[in-house]
C-alpha cells in the first residue's frame, strides 16, 4: 500500500533491487502529439519482441496524446511529461528514470521541487504508478494519419505492429520509400521501382529496374538487327549465331584454309571461289597428304627405334623393382633396428641414472678421504713437532705423544678402509661406464707387449673383459683371453673364450643359454680383414647352464689366432688390440 501525490505527498515503495525483473525493461519516449504530421519514429524490423522502435522515449517522459488529461501525480517534476519508468525520491517526488539520472550526474544533486538533497541509494522504483500510467488511454500514434484507435498505453507496441495507418518501409528492402501499412499492396503492384515483373519477350521474372538492361544484353527472344547489315529484318538474339553462318554479308575464310588457301571474303562470294579454285584446292590437299605420309614414315621409324629399346627398358625396370624391394626390406630392417635402439636407449637412460648416483657417492667418499688425509698430515706435523720437543720434555709430553700415535693409527685404519671402498667404487664405476646392453662387446686391450710378457712369465695367464649384457634385464657375460695361449694353443696362439656370468635377472631368463656367439679380432688397417669364429652353445655343456657361482667355465677357441699372424699383420697398433664379441639377440624373448 502506498500514498501518492504529484507535488508534496510521500509514498513508500520497494527498493530497486526487489522489483520483479519483468518491470526493469526500459519504456521509451515518443514525440508529443501533433495533428499535422506523425511525431513518432518509424518502425524498425530489428526491434525486440516485435515492438516498433521508438515506443520508449530516449529521454524524459511519454509525449503520447492521452484521451483524458493525465493527473498531476503522473507528471515528472523535471520534464513535466507523463512519467516514464517512474522513480520516487526520499522526499516523495517522482521523476522519469532518465531525468533522475541527469539530476544525479550533477555534483551535490537536489530535488527541483523542494531542494532536498538526493541520494542514489534512497531512490526507489514506483511500481504502482508505473502500472497505472501504462493503463491510461491514449490515441494511436498514427492518429494524424487517420487511425481512430484508442487503447491503453501498454498496448501501443502491440497495436503498432498491425496498425494500417502506421508508416513502414517497403518490404522489398532495396526500395527506400516509406508508406502506411495499408498502402503496401498498391505500392508493390504499381509504384515500387523494385517490384517483380516479367519480360514480354522471354517471360523471365526480374526486378523492374533490371528489365531494360536484360532486354539490351541477354534476352534470347529480343529482336536485334544483323551486325553485317544484310537485307534480313531483325531476328531473335538466340538465332543470331546460326544466322552468321548463312548471312551473305558475313566475312568468312575458305574451308581449305588449313591446306594453305588464303581466301577471305563475303559469304556470297565463297561459292564462286570454291568452283574456280577447285584444282588449286586439290593440289594443296595432295601436297599436304604427301607431307603427312612422309611424317608418318618418320614416326614409324622412330617407333621402331624405340621398340628396340623396350627390352632394355623392361630389364632396367625389373632391376629397379628388385632394387626397390631390397630397399624396402632394408628400410624394414632399419626400422626394426631403430626400434631396438630406442628400447636400448631407454634402458641406457636408466643405467645412466644409476651411474650418476654411484658417481655422487664416489665424489662424497673422495672428499671424505681428502679430509682424512688432511687431518692425518696435520697429526703427523704435530707429532714431528712433539718428537723434537719431547727429547728435552717431561712425562706429560710422552703421554701426549702416545695419545697422538693412537689417534694416528686410528686415522690410518680409517684411511685404509676408505681406500678400499674408493677402489671398489672406482672399479664399479668403470664397469658401469663401459657396460654394453645390446649383446656386443668391444674390448680394448692396451700395453699388449707388457701383458704378453706377463703371460709368458706366468704372472698373469689370462685377462677378463668388463661385463656386457644382451639387454638391460638380459644375460650377463664377459670375454676371457690368453695372450700366450691356453691348452693346445699355449705358446703358439692367442686363445679367446666366452664366459656366462651370474646376473641379477637370471631367474627371468630361459636356460640353458642358446644364443649364437661370434668372436672376432679387429683389423685396425685399411683392409679391415677381421679374424673371427662363431659357435652355437651346446645345451648339454655346463658352461651354458644357469650360473651357480660368479661365472661358468669359459668356452671358446684355444687356437683362435696364431701369434705370428697376430703380430705381423695390422691387428696391433699403438701396442693395443681390439676384440669384439657379438651375441645374437634377434630371437631372444623379453624377460
Amino acid at each position: 500500500m502506498s500514498l501518492r501525490s504529484c507535488r508534496g505527498g510521500r509514498e513508500v515503495q520497494l527498493p530497486l533491487q526487489q522489483v520483479a525483473p519483468s518491470l526493469t525493461t526500459p519504456l521509451s519516449v515518443v514525440p508529443p502529439p501533433n495533428r499535422q504530421a506523425n511525431p513518432w519514429p518509424p518502425s524498425d524490423p530489428a526491434s525486440s519482441q516485435g515492438s516498433p522502435a521508438g515506443f520508449l522515449p530516449l529521454h524524459g517522459g511519454f509525449r503520447d496524446h492521452f484521451v483524458e488529461p493525465p493527473e498531476p501525480k503522473y507528471c515528472c517534476e523535471a520534464c513535466r511529461l507523463v512519467l516514464c519508468q517512474p522513480r520516487q525520491t526520499e522526499c516523495g517526488h517522482r521523476f522519469c528514470q532518465s531525468c533522475i539520472s541527469d539530476l544525479l550526474s550533477h555534483p551535490n544533486p537536489s530535488c527541483p521541487a523542494d531542494r532536498e538533497p538526493l541520494f542514489k541509494d534512497k531512490i526507489f522504483r514506483d511500481v504502482c504508478c508505473h502500472r497505472e500510467i501504462m493503463a491510461l488511454k491514449v490515441f494511436c500514434r498514427s492518429e494524424a494519419s487517420g487511425c481512430p484507435e484508442r487503447l491503453s498505453l501498454q498496448h501501443i507496441p502491440e497495436h503498432l505492429t498491425v496498425c494500417l495507418f502506421f508508416e513502414v518501409p517497403c518490404p522489398l528492402g532495396q526500395c527506400k520509400e516509406r508508406m502506411m501499412r495499408k498502402e503496401i499492396p498498391d505500392h508493390l503492384s504499381w509504384k515500387c521501382k523494385h517490384r517483380e515483373t516479367s519480360c514480354e519477350f522471354c517471360s523471365s521474372k526480374m526486378p523492374l529496374t533490371e528489365l531494360q538492361k536484360h532486354k539490351e544484353t541477354v534476352c534470347p527472344a529480343f529482336l536485334v538487327p544483323c551486325p553485317n547489315l544484310c537485307s534480313l529484318p531483325a531476328l531473335p538474339r538466340s538465332e543470331l549465331s546460326s544466322h552468321q553462318h548463312d548471312c551473305p554479308k558475313a566475312q568468312v575464310s575458305c574451308q581449305f584454309l588449313r591446306y594453305g588457301c588464303s581466301f577471305k571474303g563475303l559469304n556470297q562470294d565463297l561459292r564462286q571461289h570454291e568452283s574456280s579454285s577447285a584444282a588449286e584446292h586439290l593440289r594443296m590437299m595432295a601436297s599436304r597428304n604427301s607431307a603427312l605420309e612422309n611424317k608418318v614414315e618418320d614416326i614409324k621409324g622412330d617407333l621402331l627405334e624405340r621398340y628396340k629399346v623396350l627390352p632394355a627398358l623392361s630389364s632396367r625396370l625389373s632391376e629397379l623393382e628388385k632394387q626397390q624391394d631390397e630397399l624396402r626390406e632394408k628400410n624394414r630392417q632399419m626400422e626394426q633396428k631403430l626400434a631396438t635402439m630406442q628400447k636400448l636407449m631407454s634402458s641406457h637412460s636408466e643405467k645412466l641414472l644409476e651411474v650418476e648416483l654411484e658417481l655422487r657417492s664416489f665424489r662424497v667418499l673422495r672428499e671424505e678421504v681428502e679430509n682424512i688425509r688432511g687431518t692425518l698430515e696435520n697429526v703427523r706435523t704435530r707429532l714431528n713437532a712433539l718428537e723434537q720437543g719431547g727429547r728435552s720434555g717431561t712425562g706429560s709430553t710422552t703421554h701426549t705423544l702416545a695419545s697422538l700415535e693412537t689417534q694416528l693409527n686410528r686415522h690410518d685404519d680409517m684411511l685404509s678402509v676408505h681406500d678400499v671402498r674408493l677402489a671398489d667404487m672406482d672399479l664399479r664405476f668403470q664397469v658401469l661406464e663401459t657396460a654394453s646392453y645390446n649383446g656386443t662387446l668391444i674390448w680394448k686391450i692396451r700395453d699388449y707387449k707388457r701383458r704378453k710378457q706377463e703371460a709368458v712369465a706366468a704372472k698373469t695367464l689370462s685377462l677378463y673383459s668388463q661385463p656386457f649384457y644382451t639387454g638391460y634385464f638380459g644375460y650377463k657375460m664377459c670375454a676371457r683371453v690368453y695372450l700366450n695361449g691356453d691348452g693346445m694353443g699355449k705358446g703358439t696362439h692367442l686363445s679367446l673364450f666366452f664366459v656366462v656370468m651370474r646376473g641379477e635377472y637370471d631367474a627371468l631368463l630361459p636356460w640353458p643359454f642358446k644364443q649364437k656367439v661370434t668372436l672376432m679380432l679387429m683389423d685396425q688397417g685399411p683392409a679391415r680383414k677381421h679374424l673371427g669364429d662363431a659357435f652355437k652353445p651346446d645345451p648339454n655343456s655346463s658352461s651354458f647352464r644357469r650360473p651357480a657361482a660368479e661365472m661358468n667355465i669359459a668356452s671358446g677357441c684355444p687356437l683362435f689366432v696364431s701369434q705370428s699372424v697376430l703380430e705381423t699383420g695390422s691387428y696391433i697398433k699403438d701396442d693395443t688390440i681390439f676384440i669384439k664379441v657379438t651375441v645374437d639377440t634377434s630371437d631372444l624373448p623379453d624377460p
